[in-house]
């Protein structure tokens, strides 16, 4: 098996990840995991390896070689690359430009949307829902189409019917 960086040397190192539920593998000779300091724990970034292996010179070079620090922390993008993470909440806006490609890469969007319990979620999908039919209900009387409205008004009363089972579990 060749090393995934240089495509050259025979890979001797072998990493595995697990990210939600999904395995990530990255093989590396000797040297290039010396170069990339996996031998030296507080020098690897493993989010660097599995992020395109090289995703810190990527934003690098998105910030065309100017040494940005944050103002907050101090952090720079070396420290980044060192490390694999931020120093605090303001290395985001610092860093912006070079993490936005970055950020999509290894995540669904730049943006973080958290987590919202289930029952929140199934609560929310029915108001969501309920707001769309009774739209639909006012069009189809306003436009007189009462077969419409009558099976639209059905519907209603089934989520309804699913809001207050959801309410009562």
């Amino acid at each position: 098996m060749l090393c995934d960086i240089c495509k050259q040397n025979v890979a001797t190192v072998h990493l595995t990840q697990m990210v939600e539920g999904k395995t990530k593998k990255v093989d590396l000779c000797e040297s290039c995991s010396k170069a990339k300091g996996v031998d030296d724990p507080t020098g690897f970034s493993l989010a660097d390896l599995l992020l395109g292996l090289g995703a810190a010179q990527e934003m690098e070079q998105a910030m065309a070689g100017i040494e940005i620090k944050c103002p907050r922390c101090g952090f720079t993008q070396a420290d980044f690359k060192k490390a694999g993470r931020l120093g605090c909440a303001d290395c985001y806006i610092t860093f912006a430009e070079g993490l936005e490609s970055l950020l999509k890469t290894m995540h669904k969007g730049i943006k973080h949307v958290g987590k919202v319990p289930q029952m929140f979620k199934q609560t929310q999908d029915f108001a969501d829902k309920l707001k769309s039919l009774q739209t639909k209900l006012d069009k189809a009387v306003h436009d007189e189409d009462f077969e419409t409205a009558a099976h639209v008004r059905d519907e209603i009363n089934q989520v309804k019917d699913k809001i207050t089972e959801l309410a009562t579990s």
